[in-house]
């Protein structure tokens, strides 16, 4: 089979020790391709995970490379000064015989091999208060074990992927253009956009004026890319790294609370349904800020709550933006469902607008804890 055998000697490539045995195609993932391959050695199934990494996606897949082995080994470092290993807590990715954490192959492949953390589960989504907890631990466990790696060192591997000044400004390009003529079927949501503008772009415009510093940061902090001790639910190692580069504490915060204290799917057509759920939200609060406060400047807390708003108007902004230029960046299952993206995430928004000041209050009891 065409597959496995590049499968195995990708495998050769970083050195595998043991048999061979097997291997299985993971679905978890939507831009990468994943395996997981297993190889007998002392005895025992030893398992790893292999990738193919999206290079339409990640265009300069080195510099993602060079950026994820240079904060895991960096991580890995912290830890094992107050523990003996670190192999369920961070991830660890293999080298090539001439040291490099990736390898092309001749079909212009680029691939890249860690370490399968054993006994680990994750979470798509979750009701569960505990696990919500643990995330906000380990997004902020990562923000403190980087806090003093020098964030001038990362490459920019996506160019203004949190600028919400630029996504509201194309936003209005694309209304300008209004190549498949939507524009007059959404004028309504293109006010309410307009109208939360100036608060949703509030934490950029903090960072250009030199309010906030640049952190190195995950940019896609879904509890889904987190794994769990299967057993206690205890977090254990981040992952997904693609997108590791300098940006906002608030953002990480706030892309986290879009997902982890939102009542409803993210494309939820009964606007009614859709709100923040502050229980959910207090649980990650105490996770992060628990473990992050004395890691944090004052602005940077302040800023938190506002992350939440300006990341859950940002996608909304986005999914507006492409259901008006025809659809074509977001994949879509049924038509109009950017538009209810669109729509939701404007509700979403509006609701933590609402409660901004009980958010701010929350994160001010365990930031004084």
């Amino acid at each position: 089979m065409k597959e496995e055998k590049q499968i195995k000697e990708v495998c050769a490539r970083f050195g595998l020790a043991g048999e061979y045995r097997f291997y299985e195609t993971l679905n978890s993932g939507h831009i990468n391709t994943t395996y997981r391959v297993y190889f007998f050695r002392d005895n025992e199934l030893k398992d790893y995970i292999v990738q193919r990494v999206n290079t339409y996606v990640f265009q300069d897949p080195v510099s993602v490379m060079n950026n994820i082995s240079s904060v895991t080994e960096y991580i890995r470092a912290k830890i094992k000064e107050k523990q003996a290993t670190a192999k369920r807590n961070v991830l660890h990715y293999s080298q090539t015989a001439d040291g490099k954490y990736y390898t092309f192959m001749p079909d212009g492949g680029f691939w890249r091999c860690c370490r399968y953390i054993d006994d680990s589960i994750c979470f798509e989504n979750t009701d569960n208060l505990t696990v919500i907890e643990e995330s906000g631990k380990a997004f902020g466990e990562f923000q403190l074990y980087l806090a003093d790696y020098p964030v001038e060192k990362l490459s920019i591997v996506i160019p203004h992927f949190h600028n919400t000044v630029r996504r509201f400004d194309a936003l209005e390009d694309a209304i300008v253009h209004d190549e498949v003529k939507r524009v007059a079927c959404v004028q309504q949501d293109i006010e309410d956009y307009r109208e939360i503008r100036d608060i949703a772009t509030k934490v950029y415009r903090m960072q250009t004026a030199g309010e906030l510093p640049l952190r190195v940061t995950h940019n896609d902090t879904k509890t889904s890319n987190i794994l769990f001790d299967a057993k206690t639910l205890e977090h254990l190692s981040v992952i997904d790294l693609d997108t590791v580069m300098p940006g906002l504490i608030a953002f990480d915060f706030g892309d986290a609370i879009r997902v982890a204290a939102s009542t409803c799917e993210e494309d939820e057509k009964d606007l009614s349904k859709v709100a923040i759920d502050m229980e959910k939200y207090e649980a990650f609060v105490r996770g992060f800020v628990g473990t992050l406060k004395n890691s944090m400047t004052e602005n940077e807390k302040n800023s938190l709550a506002l992350g939440a708003i300006a990341m859950t108007a940002e996608c909304g902004v986005r999914f507006l933006t492409d259901f008006i230029n025809g659809d074509k960046y977001f994949r879509i299952h049924y038509r109009k469902q950017n538009l209810a993206r669109a729509k939701c995430h404007l509700a979403l928004t509006k609701d933590m607008i609402a409660h901004l000041d009980e958010m701010q209050a929350i994160v001010d009891k365990y930031w004084n804890k």
